[in-house]
């Protein structure tokens, strides 16, 4: 891995920050794989304070680990790890659904309900980049509409956590048909009927599918990781 970043507008450490975690989200460094200061300098072309600052904010984000004498590595998860953090997902979109339906504007229902039209060519039809995008947006909407924000910053830290595991629900086609037919039963009860109950039926039930994917997609590429 070689990334020598260019110097402009936006401070060095965003830089390496952005970088570090798009190796780790995609898989270019692997869990368990170990990161030293010396060769994160050298592939990012800068100094070991900057490296230290960035790594402490992964490890902050649980992006990486710090092992005693060791030093930092990209984080391992077990299957009770991911569950645990799909457990609370669920729960949190599960209200998130719940508030949207109470508390968004007319206007607000609208966006989500137009944007789930541009979602069956950019989510369904789309790239990686472009479902990821999708589903980005999605979110937002329905965070603004939920007018909670305190929920939207404990779902930011979750959705960071569990990047990983998000990317690969957009590499598979039949996956991705199956989440916008789960998006489409969200928007109806959220801002179509505003049936709050049944929104946060939706987003539940959305959440347990994708942590049952999540498992089994981990497990697989650390036993690819191993035997390679």
């Amino acid at each position: 891995m070689d990334t020598k970043i260019e110097r402009h507008a936006a401070p060095l450490r965003q830089q390496v920050l952005r970088l570090l975690r798009e190796d780790i989200l995609e898989g270019r460094l692997a869990p368990g794989e170990r990161l030293t200061e010396s060769a994160l300098c050298e592939s990012y072309g800068v100094s070991r304070t900057v490296v230290r600052e960035t790594l402490r904010q992964l490890e902050s984000e649980s992006l990486i680990t710090v092992i005693p004498n060791r030093g930092p590595i990209v984080t391992v998860l077990s299957r009770h790890d991911i569950a645990a953090l799909y457990e609370v997902r669920r729960v949190l979109e599960g209200l998130l659904g719940e508030l949207f339906a109470l508390n968004a504007t007319d206007a607000q229902a609208v966006s989500l309900r137009a944007h789930m039209i541009e979602m069956e060519e950019s989510y369904l039809r789309g790239t990686v980049e472009s479902r990821e995008a999708a589903k980005e947006r999605f979110y937002a909407l329905l965070l603004a509409g939920s007018g909670n924000d305190v929920l939207a910053s404990s779902l930011r830290g979750i959705h960071t956590r569990i990047g990983i595991f998000r990317r690969y629900a957009f590499l598979d086609d039949e996956r991705v048909a199956s989440s916008m037919r789960e998006l489409r039963v969200i928007v109806a009860a959220a801002a179509e009927e505003r049936d709050p109950v049944a929104a946060r039926a939706a987003c539940e039930h959305h959440i347990g599918l994708a942590g049952e994917l999540a498992i089994v997609e981990y497990e697989r590429r650390l036993a690819a990781d191993a035997s390679a």
